[in-house]
């Protein structure tokens, strides 16, 4: 089996390798090759990757290279972890849009939107060179915003499957304070990437014991620290959002934090300069306990069981993917991209049964399903009313005068990615 990761020089990528390391029996790896314009940054990861797999005892081969035709050759699954523009970027996106009292984050509102605007042809550029090279591979894209890529890649046809690591975070902690195992939980995890409530929490698979009340009940005020959420929010809403939904429930004491510290851009860039010093130790050969700040805990985990279960392999059956709704959720398109628990398989994942979803959350799914239509336009077709148009539909923004200011300074900050402005 060969796998091929794009952006393989990421500091992230250690994690994934440790997780192919250690999980080789559900996912038995013989090649992997990590793909990165970057030589340095490939040179050094890719050192440790391979000292990581010695340690571990895996025999297979790790290749690095910066041509991508050539590594995604014969692949059987390209994973994609890229971001375009770099840390910088990333700095601009969580930065200009504060200027206009909007949540300045690379995810969502107005930084989400230019990430978007700079990530969507480069990765269906990638798709397509895959796809020429080799037209089989299962396409697994961790690359935000994930939502607005899969959507991007599944509707110029490719086979791909959208994958975030809020889920499987949530169902180990959730197995932690039950005193479980995480494969005993069951999500009923609903929504949009980014956008998801924990509706039920299941023992034994999607007809078991919903003990979400329970978990409220006896660790509401953890998860309530976790979430950075009054616990009474939580217990008038009797489900778990995702911590992305504070941007959304606490949007104006959001911005007024963010104002006064370093961006998390700035901390990530400091925190990869250690870290790349420390994958430069020869003498290191395991994660270090520094990247678990970095982000993407779990990400190898949710990767190798969804790699598994597409290839037809030891993977789980029933994992929390993106993929096209077709009908899952009905208030919303059948080809929006729904981020909710799927029966998973060589022929894709098959979204289950949905119980109908409260208006509070649908209406939210709904406007943001909206915003990401007109992103992917914008993202496709480019010009400037398309960007306006987008902004000024997300529920983060949602005034002209917002809109018309974030999309000068988007098209600004991003002029050198973008080939129409």
């Amino acid at each position: 089996m060969k796998l091929t990761v794009v952006g393989g020089g990421s500091t992230y990528t250690p994690e994934l390798i440790d997780g192919f390391a250690r999980l080789r029996d559900t996912l038995p790896v013989e090649e992997l090759v990590l793909v990165d314009p970057a030589p340095e940054r490939l040179e050094l990861v890719g050192g440790l990757a391979r000292r990581i797999f010695a340690k571990q005892g895996h025999d297979g081969r790790i290749v690095t290279t910066d041509d991508l035709d050539a590594g995604v050759d014969g692949a059987d699954a390209v994973l994609l972890q890229l971001r375009v523009g770099g840390q910088a970027a990333r700095e601009q996106d969580e930065t200009w849009p504060l200027e206009c009292g909007c949540v300045g984050q690379e995810t969502t509102g107005a930084g989400g939107l230019a990430k978007a605007l700079r990530t969507v042809p480069v990765v269906l550029d990638i798709a397509e060179r895959v796809r020429r090279t080799n037209p089989d591979a299962w396409i697994i894209d961790f690359t935000n915003p994930v939502g607005i890529v899969t959507r991007a890649l599944l509707q110029a046809g490719h086979k791909a499957v959208g994958l975030c690591n809020v889920a499987i975070g949530f169902q180990r902690k959730f197995a932690d304070r039950l005193g479980v195992s995480p494969a005993d939980i069951h999500l009923d995890h609903v929504g949009l990437n980014h956008l998801t409530w924990e509706t039920a929490v299941r023992l034994d698979g999607p007809e078991g014991e919903n003990v979400l009340p329970k978990l409220l009940a006896e660790h509401g005020d953890a998860i309530a620290a976790d979430l950075r959420l009054p616990r009474a929010v939580l217990d008038r809403l009797g489900v778990v959002p995702s911590y992305y939904l504070r941007y959304f429930y606490a949007h104006d004491e959001v911005v007024r934090e963010l104002r006064t510290k370093p961006s998390r851009a700035a901390e990530v860039a400091e925190m990869e300069r250690h870290l790349l010093k420390m994958y430069a130790d020869p003498a290191l050969d395991e994660k270090p306990e520094l990247l678990a700040k970095r982000g993407g805990a779990y990400y190898s985990e949710a990767a190798v069981d969804l790699a598994a279960a597409l290839l037809g392999g030891a993977g789980s059956p029933y994992q929390v993917v993106n993929t096209y709704n077709r009908g899952t959720l009905p208030f919303l398109p059948d080809d929006a991209v729904i981020e909710v628990q799927a029966a998973v398989g060589p022929k894709g994942p098959l979204p289950l049964a949905v119980p109908p979803v409260d208006p509070l959350y649908a209406g939210l799914m709904a406007n943001v399903t909206a915003y990401e239509d007109l992103a992917l336009e914008a993202a496709l077709r480019g010009g400037r009313d398309r960007v306006f148009k987008a902004l000024l539909s997300h529920p983060l923004i949602g005034q002209y005068e917002y809109a018309d200011a974030l999309t000068d300074q988007l098209i600004a900050h991003n002029r050198e990615h973008l080939a129409w402005a």
